[in-house]
């Protein structure tokens, strides 16, 4: 379905328009014909009769577009070319017709032809009627006239090559004007939206990361006032103290989730980072050649890398997991295994785990696999074009 703006000449997008012209043209000149003296009515008529059938089956399905070729519009201009031949060789008054067959010319043909074939319509026109009355005056009256028809020929048809021209340019900054619309319309939308998440990750630790840090402390010393005598508190103390560790923790791994992904290195500088940082504990390889990526594509893969580390970390009970970036010709893939419990991963419904990475790969092209099965532990492979 074409959505765009229809970049097409008028006399492609005009075929009611030209069909009128070409009717009050075909009709003057057959008027003219029958109720001129000079030359034979019938013979001149019979070719201008055979005009209407050519045009209506063969000529005018080109002009509205729902045949078109080469071959096809050649074999239409030799035939009009050929009956406008046999009607002027017999009624001089049939050269009128010139008028309506040069924007013929101009649509089915490429500009250069369509300009010769115009100026060798009127030379023969000229040749035909100085055969059929041969004398000088008439030579000279009939040259000349075909000299300013071939003229006016040479001049529409630069003319319309200038209109060509110009139009094919403007089209041509329009469509640029119009990227370059979508591409700032598009960086303001990322813009907007990186700005919105160091906002988040700016209130996130000055608020919840802040809070869960101070009652931690008061927790801590809490427990040190403690003389042993209250075994029940110290149990409640030592459970609300993992529960801020934990809830620490997953401030804090908002705030990465929502701060500048790279930090100013490459992804697998960042991806190495994350696989020895606390709580992580997994191993880093990578193999290929590394090579830049487009920025989206760097902080999908480095996303998908940190929810796939925070679950072995909340469900895998593994005792090992390991984090592989290949650089493999057109794509980039990245791979985190665990040696942990596994999952059916049939059974995972909703959250924002699986899904997320899921939606977050498809965004940038590329596809998400999950490995698994309960006990034999759990990989997950996200592919992206490079």
């Amino acid at each position: 379905m074409t959505t765009g703006p229809d970049r097409r000449h008028a006399w492609e997008t005009g075929s009611l328009a030209w069909d009128v012209f070409y009717v009050l043209v075909y009709v003057a000149v057959l008027v003219v014909v029958l109720v001129s003296t000079p030359g034979s009515k019938i013979a001149a008529g019979v070719p201008m009769g055979i005009m209407i059938p050519w045009y209506l089956f063969l000529g005018r399905p080109l002009w509205t577009g729902r045949r078109r070729g080469k071959v096809r519009a050649i074999i239409y201009v030799t035939g009009l070319f050929s009956l406008f031949v046999a009607a002027q060789s017999q009624n001089p008054e049939a050269w009128f017709l010139a008028f309506a067959f040069a924007p013929q010319f101009y649509s089915f043909l490429d500009r250069r032809t369509a300009m010769w074939l115009g100026i060798a319509l009127n030379f023969t026109a000229a040749a035909l009627l100085v055969i059929r009355y041969p004398s000088g005056s008439t030579a000279a009256v009939a040259f000349a006239i075909a000299a300013a028809g071939g003229g006016f020929s040479v001049f529409y048809g630069g003319w319309v090559n200038r209109i060509i021209d110009q139009s094919a340019e403007r089209a041509d900054i329009i469509d640029q004007l119009e990227a370059t619309r979508a591409e700032l319309a598009d960086t303001q939308h990322k813009a907007g939206r990186l700005a919105e998440r160091q906002r988040l990750a700016a209130d996130i630790h000055d608020t919840l990361a802040q809070g869960f840090t101070s009652i931690l402390m008061l927790i801590q010393a809490a427990q040190a006032d403690l003389d042993g005598t209250h075994p029940q508190a110290a149990r409640h103390l030592d459970l609300a103290a993992q529960t801020a560790r934990e809830n620490l923790a997953e401030a804090r791994a908002l705030v990465a989730g929502l701060a500048p992904a790279l930090e100013g290195g490459t992804l697998p500088d960042a991806l190495r980072r994350l696989s020895s940082a606390p709580g992580a504990d997994a191993s880093f390889a990578m193999y290929g050649i590394p090579r830049a990526l487009p920025m989206a594509t760097e902080v999908v893969l480095l996303r998908v890398c940190q929810e796939a580390l925070a679950n072995v970390r909340k469900h895998a009970a593994a005792q090992a997991a390991a984090v592989r970036l290949s650089y493999d010709g057109d794509v980039v893939r990245l791979e985190v295994s665990d040696d942990g419990a596994g999952f059916d991963p049939d059974r995972v419904s909703g959250g924002y785990g699986l899904g997320g990475m899921r939606a977050r790969v498809a965004e940038a092209g590329g596809t998400l696999t999950v490995h698994s099965a309960p006990g034999t532990g759990t990989r997950v492979s996200a592919m992206v074009p490079a």
